[in-house]
């Protein structure tokens, strides 16, 4: 079967994208892998000279079989653009591979997600592969499925697309009616249901949230590696995330940053079911990490009723 094409969605951080695509053209098979370019349009007058310094960065690729830019006239939006463009790719080709402008990736990358969707290529049960994972505390198995799904660098096939339900409230009202409100969330360790309501409301535009209950919904899994290959560099507050994670104003480490494997991946075929010692180590990883608190937030949250009550005590026992 031939490489899947890889659809890239970029907007205004060339800095960021300039070490998307340097890292991408160091995977084994990039020459080899047609690459699609998706660039929205400015949604601000000060949007403007990040996009036009994009549009004049990826002009300039190299490095891939073949290289196809599609610059909208209008600004659609990360979840619009990424729903479209899927579809466009998906129209020509029977799978995709996904990224975003700020995802740098192991070498070993293309192949990972090239042989995984090869080898499920007929498993209706599986409807997308995944590059990310989190970093948990326990080692997780080599190759495993979850019935979940991801954003950062991730793989589907024309078969599964489909099952893409636009309609926020459907999924939700489907969720809710079936009782499955705490297994969407994780068990509870996740605020996923609580996202969904956010698309809803007008508060988030997220495509992820929508397609993770589409896949949950119709009892679907997804494949994931032990270890990352895919690393978010966008977290720096340059830019807008469906995940909710909000760091613009910390400094810390973020919790979600995996590092990059060196690690080449062998994908054999592996029973589908979800894999429940893989599920709880990533809902211990939500608890730690609840809401994506980050540590700035837990200071700001508790300390100051901490000094209060610490100054209420000490004018009691005054």
């Amino acid at each position: 079967m031939k490489y899947a094409t890889v659809a890239l969605f970029v907007y205004n951080r060339p800095l960021h994208l300039k070490q998307t695509v340097d890292y991408l053209k160091q995977n084994f098979i990039a020459r080899e892998s047609e690459l699609i370019i998706f660039s929205d349009a400015p949604k601000k007058e000060e949007h403007e000279q990040g996009v036009e310094s994009v549009r004049k960065y990826i002009k300039q690729i190299s490095g891939f079989k073949d290289i196809v830019i599609i610059e909208r006239d209008k600004n659609w939006g990360l979840a619009n653009s990424i729903i479209s463009g899927v579809s466009q790719v998906l129209d020509a080709n029977e799978k995709v591979i996904i990224l975003e402008d700020d995802l740098l990736t192991s070498p070993h990358f293309l192949n990972f997600m090239n042989d995984a969707l090869d080898l499920y290529f007929y498993d209706d049960v599986v409807a997308s592969v995944h590059g990310y994972i989190y970093p948990t505390k326990k080692k997780l198995p080599e190759t495993f499925f979850l019935k979940y799904a991801d954003c950062w660098g991730w793989g589907t096939w024309k078969r599964a697309w489909p099952l893409f339900e636009v309609d926020a409230q459907k999924l939700l009202d489907n969720i809710l009616s079936k009782a499955l409100s705490y297994k969407f969330d994780f068990d509870g360790s996740y605020v996923y249901t609580d996202m969904l309501k956010d698309q809803i409301n007008g508060k988030v535009n997220s495509w992820a949230i929508r397609w993770q209950a589409s896949l949950f919904l119709a009892n679907k899994l997804s494949l994931y590696p032990s270890e990352s290959l895919v690393m978010n560099i966008g977290h720096d507050g340059s830019g807008f995330h469906g995940s909710g994670i909000d760091v613009k104003t910390c400094t810390f480490k973020d919790p979600y940053g995996a590092k990059i494997t060196t690690k080449q991946f062998k994908v054999i075929g592996i029973k589908p079911y979800e894999n429940i010692f893989a599920y709880k180590q990533i809902a211990k990883f939500f608890v730690k990490h609840r809401n994506n608190e980050t540590y700035l937030d837990l200071v700001k949250k508790f300390i100051p009723k901490n000094i209060k009550s610490f100054f209420k005590k000490m004018v009691l026992y005054d």
